[in-house]
């Protein structure tokens, strides 16, 4: 079993599902979705980030005692990573530091799509001088912000400007463009590969829980 923490507490039980549902194949087996309490509009900003770090050390410390063998911390902020891994035994796998990874290794300079003026640290410390341009949509400032209508063509609107400002490949550095579904409208709008940190979350958890057999 896999754990998988979200960090948005009004999440209706679709939208809390949603990024196990699109991770299970990269994975291989059961996911189980947690959220942390009392975050009703999720980790956007330094006061609800210090909030959540105990909360995700909890619930993660909760999945390792409920039988998971590998926890996701299913936000690009990663908040509680260090201090979790120094709590248990299993693997914990952040979001964020996931996708900042593949972004770095997919070579070229990386527009980031979020929720923050700021690029969250776990992101920013291993891009650093490709990050070439950070964009929020208008009118958003958490990620339920994002579930709105509107909200879905103003983040397209920003990747057309990432994409202009020189980015030659986007990053999602927040997990609730995952939840309504954006990179592949992104990838059509703009031509650009697109980094979904859900997504390269579970590509790596499925590296550590289902590692290539030997050949030869």
């Amino acid at each position: 079993m896999i754990g998988l923490i979200r960090v948005a507490s009004t999440l209706t039980e679709s939208q809390l599902s949603s990024h196990a549902r699109a991770i299970e194949h990269l994975v291989g087996e059961t996911i189980v979705t947690r959220a942390i309490p009392d975050h009703p509009h999720g980790v956007h900003s330094d006061e609800t980030f210090a909030q959540a770090v105990p909360q995700v050390v909890n619930l993660g410390h909760q999945l390792e005692g409920d039988g998971a063998r590998l926890v996701i911390i299913s936000c690009a902020a990663d908040p509680g990573l260090p201090e979790l891994r120094s709590r248990v035994r299993i693997p914990i796998i952040g979001a964020g530091s996931s996708g900042a990874s593949l972004a770095l290794a997919a070579g070229g300079d990386v527009g980031v799509l979020g929720i923050t003026p700021e690029v969250p640290e776990a992101i920013t410390s291993i891009l650093g001088p490709r990050l070439k341009a950070n964009l929020v949509p208008d009118g958003v400032a958490s990620t339920t912000d994002l579930m709105r209508p509107e909200s879905y063509e103003r983040a397209l609107r920003a990747a057309d400007t990432l994409k202009h400002a020189g980015a030659e490949s986007i990053l999602f550095a927040c997990t609730g463009l995952t939840t309504i579904g954006l990179a592949a409208d992104v990838t059509e709008r703009t031509g650009l590969p697109v980094v979904d940190a859900v997504m390269a979350a579970g590509t790596v958890a499925g590296l550590v829980v289902r590692p290539t057999p030997p050949t030869g």
